[in-house]
């Protein structure tokens, strides 16, 4: 009675489930003055109590925690499932559980080593059977650049986002970040289910990568069709469209859908469309490339590939099933309709644009194999862009003309608006993507969900804009 009150004590105290407890003690090992591990806490000034003692242990901190949580992951006890599936492994080892960790561990964890010995009960003497020694584990070098990673951390606060930031010129991905985020110390040292419980039921889902989650990429996704658009012929710097009002449709075969734009202008030509983000604009341009010549286009930067890349990713989505109507194609255009691109493939496929038409591979960690670079598009076609890209921050009426600064900036905004149909109110995402236009050492996309009735992307870049300041 007295041992059931004490754990039901205990159970109180630790945030434990009494009949984890009692599983724990119930192990055939067990002896009446044996130490049996309950719980693993970081800090505190816990006291002993009746039937409760503690004792220290060694574990593995993360110093950026919550900034590197959804990449760095976190390692744990084995499980017997762990067990199970790798009978090498043996109760109380450490091993990565997500993220990196579970990636690169057995790089990183090492073997452990040991010695059987022989002592003599009478002289205490010991001699030596067999001896193993240990090995420590690998060092796995990141290309992550830790200060950058916390000032995107620290910039999206509790918005929900994410940032990818990438080397155009050589692939590193120098950030990788996911909010809200979760504690990884807490989660290695063992986290109490009711803690547990509260990041899985927390709807802003805190352990989702957004870096590597698929969205629909919006009016960023215009400089990739300005790109193939130019490289085909189609899109020239000196063409101009006449479009009359805010809204347009091709005929009345499309019913009561329209493509909708911001700004009321009559004559536009490829850098006005970038710096106003006209979506009739490039929904005439898409028209007028083709199904078939957009979709061959946009193969070219790896829609539908996978990256090598040390985390789960979808590949980039063009259409579920094909452009199979002009409807799907107009909205495709200008990066809406069917079209899913995780932030990280969005980076990867405008470092095209900063980088003389070259798409760069990721990389993540040294050693590990990178593709050489690809010439998706041609590199005048890649300069026309990104010089309507600078125009977009330089023109004080440009969607990112809150980035200007005595640099030479390029960059594009862009909102995406998911609904089931036209005339519903949908949820809106923010993006931001931005580059230093003489010296492209960095391309940061930015994205935060549910802007609608907060600035729009206008809010992207608010958050983000110190992100850019600190590469200077």
């Amino acid at each position: 009675m007295k041992k059931q009150k004490n754990i039901m004590a205990i159970s109180q105290k630790l945030d434990v489930p009494a009949e984890d407890i009692n599983h724990a003690l119930e192990q055939k090992w067990v002896q009446a003055d044996s130490f049996v591990p309950i719980k693993t806490i970081l800090t505190g000034d816990l006291k002993e109590s009746p039937g409760l003692t503690y004792a220290q242990k060694e574990l593995r901190t993360y110093p950026l925690n919550q900034a590197t949580a959804h990449l760095i992951g976190y390692v744990g006890e084995v499980s017997a499932e762990d067990i199970e599936k790798n009978p090498r492994l043996n109760v109380g080892d450490i091993i990565g559980k997500t993220g990196l960790e579970r990636y690169f561990d057995k790089k990183l964890r090492g073997k452990n080593g040991g010695e059987i010995k022989i002592i003599n009960d009478r002289t205490k003497e010991e001699s030596s059977l067999q001896k193993v020694a240990k090995k420590d584990g690998e060092t796995v070098q990141l290309t992550i650049d830790a200060a950058v990673q916390k000032k995107a951390f620290d910039s999206l606060g509790s918005e929900a986002g994410a940032v990818t930031m990438i080397n155009p010129q050589n692939g590193d991905l120098l950030a990788l970040v996911s909010t809200p985020s979760y504690d990884a110390n807490q989660m290695a040292a063992g986290i109490s289910a009711s803690d547990y419980k509260k990041y899985s039921e927390d709807k802003r889902t805190p352990f989702l990568a957004r870096y590597a989650t698929r969205y629909a990429p919006g009016s960023t996704f215009k400089t990739i069709t300005a790109g193939i658009g130019l490289d085909l012929g189609v899109t020239k710097p000196d063409k101009i469209r006449h479009i009359d009002g805010l809204k347009w449709q091709k005929d009345s075969s499309w019913g009561n859908y329209f493509v909708t734009r911001v700004h009321d202008k009559p004559t536009v030509n490829m850098t006005d469309a970038l710096v106003y983000s006209d979506n009739i604009y490039f929904a005439q341009e898409g028209l007028e490339i083709g199904k078939d010549r957009l979709t061959a286009g946009l193969k070219k930067f790896d829609f539908n590939q996978e990256f090598n890349l040390p985390f789960s990713m979808e590949p980039a989505q063009i259409s579920n099933d094909g452009l199979n109507t002009d409807i799907l194609l107009a909205d495709t255009s200008y990066g809406q309709g069917e079209l899913l691109m995780s932030p990280v493939q969005q980076a990867v496929a405008y470092t095209a644009i900063a980088n003389g038409g070259k798409m760069v591979y990721p990389k993540l960690a040294a050693g590990e194999k990178q593709l050489a670079a690809k010439q998706a598009i041609k590199a005048e076609s890649a300069n026309l862009v990104k010089d309507a890209l600078v125009k977009t921050v330089s023109d004080p009426a440009g969607t990112a003309h809150k980035l200007a600064s005595d640099h030479r900036i390029a960059a594009k905004t862009g909102t995406a608006e998911l609904k089931q149909k036209q005339g519903e109110d949908g949820l809106e995402n923010g993006f931001l993507y931005a580059f230093d236009a003489d010296n492209p050492n960095y391309l940061m996309l930015g994205m935060i969900e549910n802007v609608k009735g907060r600035g729009g992307s206008s809010l992207v870049i608010e958050k983000l804009k110190p992100v850019i300041d600190s590469m200077y």
